[in-house]
């Protein structure tokens, strides 16, 4: 098992005790995934389709005629 970040060799940790960097990694990474999770509001489902069709799709829309507009331009 590997948090492929860096993996199991951890600095100035010999090669045999790369288990303690592999358990400080993991405390790390659920310290942080449970504190966003009870610090950040959950959204309910009709809420994040709202967000969805009515914010990401027309940026999403602006974006693509924008790129199409500046290869168009510019020749890309």
């Amino acid at each position: 098992m590997n948090l492929f970040l860096g993996g199991w060799h951890g600095p100035f940790i010999p090669p045999e005790y790369g288990w303690i960097w592999f358990v400080i990694k993991l405390a790390a990474l659920l310290f942080a995934y449970l504190w966003l999770r009870w610090t950040l509001p959950r959204f309910r489902y009709d809420q994040l389709m709202s967000f969805g069709w009515k914010v990401l799709l027309p940026l999403a829309t602006v974006n693509l005629l924008v790129t199409a507009a500046m290869v168009l331009y510019f020749g890309l």
